[in-house]
Protein backbone atom coordinates (compact mmCIF):
# COMPACT_ATOMS: atom_id res chain seq x y z
CA UNK A 1 0.00 0.00 0.00
CA UNK A 2 3.13 2.41 0.80
CA UNK A 3 4.31 2.21 -2.84
CA UNK A 4 0.49 3.42 -4.26
CA UNK A 5 0.64 6.30 -1.91
CA UNK A 6 3.30 8.09 -4.22
CA UNK A 7 1.58 7.36 -7.30
CA UNK A 8 -1.92 8.28 -6.11
CA UNK A 9 -0.46 11.52 -4.37
CA UNK A 10 1.99 13.09 -7.20
CA UNK A 11 -0.57 12.95 -9.55
CA UNK A 12 -2.85 15.16 -7.45
CA UNK A 13 0.17 17.18 -6.47
CA UNK A 14 0.77 17.91 -10.04
CA UNK A 15 -3.18 18.94 -10.70
CA UNK A 16 -2.93 21.14 -7.89
CA UNK A 17 -0.04 22.89 -9.46
CA UNK A 18 -1.91 23.53 -12.62
CA UNK A 19 -4.53 25.88 -11.06
CA UNK A 20 -2.09 28.09 -8.75
CA UNK A 21 0.21 30.75 -10.20
CA UNK A 22 4.08 31.06 -10.40
CA UNK A 23 5.54 32.90 -7.97
CA UNK A 24 6.97 35.19 -10.49
CA UNK A 25 3.29 36.31 -11.29
CA UNK A 26 2.73 36.47 -7.61
CA UNK A 27 2.78 40.99 -7.81
CA UNK A 28 1.24 41.31 -11.18
CA UNK A 29 -2.57 42.17 -11.10
CA UNK A 30 -5.29 39.51 -12.30
CA UNK A 31 -6.58 39.49 -15.65
CA UNK A 32 -8.82 42.35 -16.14
CA UNK A 33 -7.81 43.96 -12.92
CA UNK A 34 -7.35 48.10 -13.16
CA UNK A 35 -4.24 47.68 -11.23
CA UNK A 36 -0.63 48.43 -13.30
CA UNK A 37 2.09 48.37 -11.37
CA UNK A 38 4.20 50.57 -13.75
CA UNK A 39 1.67 53.26 -12.44
CA UNK A 40 1.30 55.11 -9.02
CA UNK A 41 -2.59 55.92 -9.82
CA UNK A 42 -3.61 52.39 -10.19
CA UNK A 43 -4.89 52.97 -13.62
CA UNK A 44 -4.37 51.10 -16.68
CA UNK A 45 -3.17 52.67 -19.89
CA UNK A 46 -5.98 51.58 -21.78
CA UNK A 47 -7.98 53.35 -19.49
CA UNK A 48 -6.98 56.52 -19.85
CA UNK A 49 -5.94 56.61 -24.14
CA UNK A 50 -7.47 59.12 -26.28
CA UNK A 51 -7.33 59.58 -30.24
CA UNK A 52 -8.09 63.61 -30.57
CA UNK A 53 -9.27 64.43 -34.51
CA UNK A 54 -9.22 68.42 -35.03
CA UNK A 55 -10.34 70.06 -38.01
CA UNK A 56 -9.67 73.66 -37.55
CA UNK A 57 -12.13 74.97 -40.01
CA UNK A 58 -9.75 76.61 -42.28
CA UNK A 59 -8.89 73.70 -45.54
CA UNK A 60 -6.28 72.80 -43.81
CA UNK A 61 -5.74 68.95 -43.94
CA UNK A 62 -7.73 67.68 -40.46
CA UNK A 63 -4.87 67.07 -37.37
CA UNK A 64 -4.85 64.18 -35.03
CA UNK A 65 -3.42 63.32 -31.74
CA UNK A 66 -2.84 60.26 -29.61
CA UNK A 67 -2.55 60.80 -25.95
CA UNK A 68 -2.54 58.76 -22.74
CA UNK A 69 -2.82 59.58 -19.28
CA UNK A 70 -2.04 56.96 -16.80
CA UNK A 71 0.45 57.61 -14.38
CA UNK A 72 2.85 58.48 -17.34
CA UNK A 73 2.38 60.61 -19.96
CA UNK A 74 2.54 59.65 -23.95
CA UNK A 75 1.32 60.06 -27.37
CA UNK A 76 1.81 62.34 -30.07
CA UNK A 77 -0.36 64.81 -28.64
CA UNK A 78 1.67 68.44 -28.70
CA UNK A 79 0.65 69.51 -25.39
CA UNK A 80 0.48 65.83 -23.72
CA UNK A 81 1.21 66.74 -20.01
CA UNK A 82 -0.65 69.68 -19.97
CA UNK A 83 -3.48 67.81 -21.66
CA UNK A 84 -3.16 65.09 -19.28
CA UNK A 85 -3.00 67.86 -16.24
CA UNK A 86 -6.04 69.44 -17.52
CA UNK A 87 -8.30 66.58 -18.11
CA UNK A 88 -7.67 65.35 -14.79
CA UNK A 89 -8.63 68.54 -12.92
CA UNK A 90 -11.97 68.30 -14.53
CA UNK A 91 -15.00 66.04 -12.97
CA UNK A 92 -16.65 64.92 -15.83
CA UNK A 93 -14.74 66.45 -19.20
CA UNK A 94 -16.34 63.75 -21.82
CA UNK A 95 -20.12 64.25 -20.14
CA UNK A 96 -22.63 65.24 -23.57
CA UNK A 97 -24.11 68.65 -23.03
CA UNK A 98 -27.75 68.13 -22.59
CA UNK A 99 -30.22 67.68 -25.02
CA UNK A 100 -32.32 70.37 -23.35
CA UNK A 101 -29.73 72.83 -22.67
CA UNK A 102 -30.59 76.17 -23.89
CA UNK A 103 -27.62 78.30 -25.41
CA UNK A 104 -26.99 81.60 -27.29
CA UNK A 105 -26.92 81.99 -30.32
CA UNK A 106 -23.72 83.14 -31.14
CA UNK A 107 -20.79 81.58 -33.82
CA UNK A 108 -17.32 80.85 -32.68
CA UNK A 109 -15.78 79.76 -35.87
CA UNK A 110 -15.86 76.63 -37.96
CA UNK A 111 -13.26 74.63 -35.85
CA UNK A 112 -14.79 70.90 -34.70
CA UNK A 113 -13.02 67.64 -32.79
CA UNK A 114 -13.71 64.70 -31.97
CA UNK A 115 -12.34 63.14 -29.35
CA UNK A 116 -12.55 59.12 -28.70
CA UNK A 117 -10.90 56.51 -26.98
CA UNK A 118 -11.39 55.55 -22.97
CA UNK A 119 -10.97 58.00 -20.09
CA UNK A 120 -10.89 56.24 -16.73
CA UNK A 121 -12.21 53.16 -18.07
CA UNK A 122 -15.36 54.51 -19.85
CA UNK A 123 -15.83 54.76 -23.23
CA UNK A 124 -15.41 58.46 -24.61
CA UNK A 125 -16.89 59.45 -28.18
CA UNK A 126 -17.74 63.40 -27.92
CA UNK A 127 -17.65 65.31 -30.80
CA UNK A 128 -16.57 69.28 -30.33
CA UNK A 129 -17.82 72.69 -32.42
CA UNK A 130 -18.15 76.00 -31.47
CA UNK A 131 -21.16 76.74 -33.38
CA UNK A 132 -23.29 78.53 -30.11
CA UNK A 133 -22.62 79.32 -26.87
CA UNK A 134 -23.23 76.33 -25.00
CA UNK A 135 -20.59 74.47 -27.39
CA UNK A 136 -17.81 77.20 -27.65
CA UNK A 137 -18.10 77.46 -23.86
CA UNK A 138 -17.69 73.12 -23.87
CA UNK A 139 -15.04 73.67 -26.60
CA UNK A 140 -13.14 76.45 -24.43
CA UNK A 141 -13.31 73.81 -21.21
CA UNK A 142 -11.17 71.44 -23.16
CA UNK A 143 -8.13 74.15 -22.91
CA UNK A 144 -4.92 72.57 -23.82
CA UNK A 145 -6.95 69.36 -24.76
CA UNK A 146 -7.89 71.23 -28.37
CA UNK A 147 -4.65 73.22 -28.81
CA UNK A 148 -5.49 75.38 -31.96
CA UNK A 149 -6.07 78.91 -32.65
CA UNK A 150 -9.82 79.44 -32.01
CA UNK A 151 -12.76 82.07 -33.14
CA UNK A 152 -14.21 83.42 -36.59
CA UNK A 153 -11.59 84.87 -38.57
CA UNK A 154 -8.47 83.89 -36.88
CA UNK A 155 -5.76 82.96 -38.45
CA UNK A 156 -4.51 79.30 -38.33
CA UNK A 157 -0.98 78.41 -37.26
Amino acid sequence: MRRLLPLVVLPLLLLGACGSQPADDADEPAAGSSADPGTTTGIEQTQNDLRIDVDRGDGSPPESWTLVCAGFVEGTHPQAQAACDHLAGMTEPFAPLADDLMCTEQYGGDQTARITGRWAGQAVELDLSRRDGCRISQWDSFGPVLPIPVGVGQPSG
